[in-house]
């Protein structure tokens, strides 16, 4: 593991060697810490023991899966970063690993600097809160910047760090329409090159989370808005 751990702890599980070291070499570069786990149990091990701040998931290893670790990790209640990577490029594939909870995606071969770039992405977002931001309320959804809690009526709810930080970003002026485009590159942090149906599918998985309490609105042909229960 990297000494230089500025950035927290990103967990590669990889069962190829070349790509388990170049994406050492560039996260370490950028001040992470890294440790490598070569198959799905073992990464299982390392993710409950190490609370890594991110995880780069292979989605074709040895033992256990790529999904089924996700699977597992988000059953026990884990809710870490877990940006897929795959030599896959279906799109049932891509949304079946954001349905299952992963916050990314992306598809072998891919540039390690933008594996980088997506890593920082969302591992910033949780730091940006001020210690003393005022919750977001909407009805009976309450997101606690701060905790980075959501509530129902007081009854917690789970989310992955995206659907977080999505849910979050539409709260923070009700009523406002944004495009997917805009989503894509204020919540995810980059352009909108992988194409718009990674915000339909997290704004699917946030709307089965929170039931009936769902501020998020389709505005046909624009984006999504977040309103209150009473708005028109």
């Amino acid at each position: 593991m990297s000494a230089d751990t500025n950035r927290g702890l990103v967990l590669i599980v990889e069962d190829e060697r070349a790509i388990s070291d170049l994406l050492r070499l560039y996260l370490s570069r950028e001040g992470f810490g890294v440790h490598v786990a070569e198959d799905g149990q073992s990464a299982l091990v390392a993710a409950r023991s190490m609370h890594p701040s991110a995880i780069v998931l292979d989605v074709g290893l040895p033992i256990l899966d790529g999904t089924e670790v996700c699977r597992q990790l988000r059953a026990e209640g884990n809710w870490v970063p877990i940006l897929f990577c795959t030599a896959r490029d279906d799109e049932v594939d891509r949304v079946l690993g954001l349905e299952l909870g992963a916050d990314d995606y992306i598809t072998k071969p891919f540039s390690p600097r933008e594996v980088v770039a997506r890593v920082k992405s969302v591992v910033r977002r949780a730091s940006l809160i001020a210690p003393d931001e005022a919750p977001l309320v909407l009805g009976p959804v309450q997101v606690d910047l701060v905790t980075r809690r959501v509530t129902v009526d007081g009854d917690p709810v789970a989310l992955t760090a995206t659907e977080f930080d999505l849910l979050a970003h539409l709260m923070e002026h009700p009523g406002r329409v944004y495009t997917r485009e805009h989503l894509l590159s204020e919540v995810w942090g980059y352009a909108a090159v992988v194409g718009t149906r990674t915000v339909d599918v997290h704004v699917a998985q946030v709307r089965g989370k929170l039931g009936d309490a769902s501020p998020i609105r389709t505005v046909r042909g624009v984006g999504y808005s977040a309103e209150a229960p009473d708005a028109p």
